[in-house]
């Protein structure tokens, strides 16, 4: 388990499939998250919420998120430190990250963190957050219960106006409920769960976590949300939007990976250059940076209708169909990715396709999007490369293009677009 979370963690090559294979086997235990100010006793509670869980025979899983240091990047980790009590307890697993600069009180693996411990078979995963702030309230959507701890002393007043904190409490847990205080801290929180257009109702449970007083009403206060949420479908649809979220950071994560993959770094160091001169903005030299890319796959078929049928079985989709009287061919654009095939059927025989076809079919050309036509072109013929066009020309769509003949690109015709 160490080393699986450790993987994720460090977001290691073997992470992607371990992932894969532990995601049949996960989405059983109950998450509950547990956030609220420093000092408010989060890490004891949840140790002793454990303690309790345990004695009813449940398996437990703890996430315990600890601030970075901003110039080390490392974490006391005194979370952990605070739970050693179940280090040798089977049932029990404890897992201390940094946050790492991450805002919204987790660290950015807590999610998949959240899948290893659920799919090893555990029955409720806690997760902890560093000490919360206003905005740092992204464990609400994390988990299906949240908890939010607050203690009398900590000016009430101003912890009870953060509506943020407020607004994602399933259940409040007044801990250090011996201090002066207390009741006061309660009756503030019934006030103003009472002043919205529709007042919440959300349980107040008073606890001394260090004494182990109210543990037990506080289990049963989540057991109760967690009920209730079942029975309405509520439940299902926060797991379904925590999913969703967790789908979108997987895309937006590849596609972070993917740009930094089509970039080089003396691209990189030109467009920095050019924003430091004043010359470009950022906006405008990233979508320089990232303009040159392929475009399309030129392919040269005899029959486009029993191509499209080919590649529409492999799961492509045809998104245009049109002539090009100037090319003398049927074209069908295929979307992958970011680029297109573009299948090409002649509809003349004097057709350049055509003629291509008498030979061979098959690949006819690369179509390669760059942001500067005239300088690529100025660069190749540099490089002693033979130029089909040594100006651009219109293509289709009105974009400026030009060719690079076969013989300098092992025999593909590479077809050069501007950047409309």
């Amino acid at each position: 388990m160490a080393r699986a979370l450790t993987i994720v963690e460090e977001e290691a090559d073997a992470a992607v499939p371990l992932l894969a294979r532990l995601h049949p086997h996960a989405g059983r235990a109950a998450v509950v998250g547990v956030t609220g100010p420093p000092g408010a006793g989060k890490s004891t509670l949840v140790d002793r919420l454990t303690a309790h869980l345990r004695r009813l025979g449940k398996t437990v899983g703890v996430i315990a998120v600890d601030p970075t240091s901003p110039w080390t990047g490392g974490a006391i980790l005194g979370d952990r430190i605070r739970m050693q009590g179940h280090a040798t307890d089977d049932g029990v697993f404890i897992r201390s990250m940094a946050s790492r600069g991450h805002l919204g009180g987790l660290a950015a693996a807590s999610s998949q963190f959240v899948s290893v411990l659920d799919a090893s078979g555990k029955d409720v995963v806690f997760v902890e957050t560093v000490g919360v702030g206003q905005g740092e309230v992204e464990v609400a959507s994390a988990a299906d219960v949240t908890i939010v701890v607050l203690v009398p002393g900590l000016g009430d007043e101003v912890q009870t106006m953060k509506a943020g904190v407020l607004e994602i409490a399933d259940v409040f847990a007044v801990n250090k409920a011996d201090r002066d205080g207390a009741e006061r801290l309660e009756a503030e929180l019934r006030s103003m769960l009472s002043l919205g257009a529709e007042p919440l109702e959300v349980p107040i449970v008073k606890t001394v976590a260090s004494r182990d007083v109210g543990i037990d009403a506080l289990w049963t206060a989540v057991l109760q949300v967690h009920t209730q949420r079942t029975r309405t479908g509520e439940l299902e649809r926060r797991q379904r939007e925590r999913t969703r979220r967790r789908l979108e950071q997987a895309v937006v994560d590849r596609l972070r990976r993917h740009a930094a993959a089509r970039t080089s770094p003396a691209e990189m160091d030109a467009a920095l250059a050019d924003v430091m001169a004043r010359e470009i903005d950022p906006e405008s030299a990233a979508a320089r940076v990232l303009s040159r890319r392929i475009d399309h796959l030129g392919i040269a078929v005899r029959d486009l209708d029993a191509a499209v049928r080919t590649y529409e079985a492999l799961g492509f989709r045809v998104e245009s169909v049109h002539d090009v009287p100037t090319e003398k061919v049927r074209a069908a654009f295929l979307p992958i990715g970011e680029s297109h095939l573009e299948l090409l059927e002649p509809t003349d025989p004097s057709s350049t396709i055509a003629r291509f076809l008498e030979k061979r079919s098959g690949l006819h050309h690369v179509c390669i999007v760059v942001p500067d036509i005239e300088a690529e072109l100025a660069r190749l013929k540099a490089a002693g490369a033979t130029l089909v066009d040594e100006t651009p020309r219109v293509g289709a769509g009105g974009c400026r293009v030009a060719f690079v003949h076969p013989k300098s690109a092992e025999g593909v015709l590479l077809e050069l677009k501007e950047e409309a």
